[in-house]
């Protein structure tokens, strides 16, 4: 089996309006700094949703773990490592860590899980095969 993961980095601003009257980021902030982290990656890695609307799947996400070890302040400049991990399964295993740039400390930590659907949101078990060609692609196929 393949053991392969595929690593993005990104480094972002945190915004003013993401930040509380203490100046930390929002809890709520963090799936959207998650989601462009997986956009990104995903433009990186040829791995679009343009992708799967062109192959009549979607890829919505069915867990979703955060762990907030440090808050993020307006004045963080922080960066988002984003890692997939290979699952012979149908479904995107992505682990997330923000550090903050200036002493690469551990912020938070994240972990989302995506399974794939058709149009009518009814769950795909077997691999799409854009998604097997993306793999063989990528050296994830055995």
């Amino acid at each position: 089996m393949a053991n392969k993961d595929l690593t993005f980095s990104r480094e972002f601003e945190v915004r003013f309006s993401e930040v509380d009257i203490m100046g930390v980021v929002w809890h709520g902030a963090y799936p959207l700094y998650l989601e462009d982290a997986r956009e990104a990656w995903g433009h990186h890695y040829g791995l679009c949703y343009d992708d799967y609307l062109k192959n009549n799947v979607f890829a919505p996400i069915v867990d979703m773990d955060i762990r907030y070890h440090h808050p993020i302040f307006y004045t963080t400049r922080p960066r988002i490592d984003i890692t997939y991990h290979y699952s012979p399964a149908a479904k995107i295993v992505l682990d997330y860590e923000i550090h903050d740039t200036k002493d690469n400390a551990l912020l938070t930590s994240a972990h989302t899980v995506q399974a794939f659907t058709d149009r009518q949101y009814q769950l795909i078990l077997e691999n799409p095969e854009f998604f097997l060609q993306w793999k063989e692609r990528w050296g994830l196929l055995d």
